[in-house]
């Protein structure tokens, strides 16, 4: 994950040709020349943590689809409809998300949902979004759990995401450390959905590969204390060789630190959950040579992705994109495409719900993390990703493959 500054924003933030005051950026929805008057309108909603330790990702989502619309209605992509941006807060809350999107689907305008950032809360918001025939793509959940069930059934057709799942991101953590001669690892998760997760398919496939998981510890993400003596002094009587985190960097940079401190100085690697320069804060200088995999390639990497971060500049937001801004521009686009079939004959957007769920299933482009595209469960079919190691105070990529 990744971001900066935390900004307290209100649940319900509408976009539309104003400046967006309650996050102090640029507008994201439209301008006086996106379209006229006389346009129908339809909504694309957001949902993310908008304040709270998470809230620089949240934010960073919002802007890259505020961004995305921005875009379409300048070159009037969808002919005779405005596109508008209605940002909620979920604050990374299972409870608060579910009554956010309930809010969401209650205007008749929505055709689809960016979101949301924990995987815990989509268990909570897909149902909502699913009873109201919404089509929701997330940039950010990894639990597999999300698209299959344990039969291997599709749990809900209006569901999708761009990046990849922890049944792919763990396994490729724990071949990078086994290819890095590292056979001993500790594991520590925070019991949630993306947490837990993640750390079952990193263990089982390193004991697959021949490592050994010296000890497995659990944390409580809730514990405002972030006092974690007691798992680091578990962790360090096992002698291991690395400790693999599943969870997010509000929990993993303390635990880093205390790690450290307490003399065990292994590199602690995680998911895409630590990858945000706040971890490298709340860790400290002990964090150097810290790994953490994050889905795709760096953003920075790719012609694409250039254009996009030097557009996202250019409009001003105050916050940066973060992690998951390109795969937060890759799903607002993902709609849009969706929406030039599902809208051409709608009467209104309420009635074009379904065709968009239809159209979204079929959408194929070249986004900024690669292709777009998804499999019969709703998942991404792009497989590459990124270990990134802390260098110089800062994450740097140390390996970009793809995983198969």
């Amino acid at each position: 994950m990744a971001q900066r500054s935390v900004v307290a924003v209100g649940t319900s933030i509408v976009v539309a040709s104003l400046a967006l005051a309650g996050c102090g950026s640029r507008d994201g929805g439209n301008s006086s020349s996106s379209g006229g008057s006389s346009d129908k309108v339809a909504t694309i909603g957001v949902i993310a943590p908008l304040s709270g330790d998470l809230s620089p990702l949240g934010l960073g989502i919002q802007h890259s689809v505020e961004l995305a619309v921005k875009e379409a209605n300048d070159k009037k992509t969808i002919p005779g409809w405005t596109l508008k941006v209605n940002a909620v807060d979920d604050e990374a809350k299972p409870d608060v998300g579910k009554n956010a999107a309930t809010k969401l689907v209650a205007d008749d305008t929505l055709v689809g949902v960016v979101g949301d950032l924990n995987s815990s809360v989509s268990l909570q918001t897909q149902p909502v979004f699913a009873q109201a025939n919404v089509v929701q793509i997330s940039p950010a959940n990894t639990n597999p759990a999300l698209t299959k069930s344990d039969s291997g059934q599709r749990l809900f057709k209006t569901y999708f995401r761009t990046c990849t799942t922890d049944a792919i991101q763990g396994p490729f953590a724990a071949r990078y450390l086994l290819g890095e001669g590292i056979k001993k690892v500790a594991t520590v998760n925070d019991k949630k959905a993306y947490g837990a997760g993640l750390v079952k398919a990193f263990e089982e496939e390193f004991k697959k590969g021949g490592g050994t998981i010296t000890t497995s510890q659990t944390i409580n993400a809730d514990d405002t204390s972030k006092d974690y003596t007691s798992v680091v002094t578990a962790v360090k009587a096992t002698s291991p060789e690395a400790v693999y985190y599943g969870g997010e960097y509000p929990q993993a940079g303390p635990l880093s630190q205390q790690m450290k401190t307490a003399g065990l100085k292994v590199a602690l690697m995680g998911g895409d959950g630590i990858y945000d320069p706040k971890y490298i804060e709340l860790a400290g200088a002990g964090s150097a040579g810290d790994l953490a995999t994050s889905v795709g390639a760096p953003t920075d990497s790719t012609d694409t992705g250039k254009t996009f971060l030097s557009n996202y500049e250019k409009a001003g937001y105050k916050d940066p994109a973060g992690a998951y801004g390109g795969y937060s521009y890759d799903a607002a686009n993902a709609i849009i495409e969706a929406l030039k079939k599902s809208l051409a004959s709608a009467s209104d957007a309420k009635s074009a719900r379904q065709a968009t769920v239809d159209a979204v299933g079929n959408v194929s482009f070249d986004g900024v993390t690669g292709k777009v595209a998804f499999d019969e469960f709703g998942d991404s079919t792009s497989k590459i990703l990124t270990v990134y190691k802390v260098d110089g105070g800062k994450w740097v990529a140390a390996k970009t493959d793809s995983f198969d």
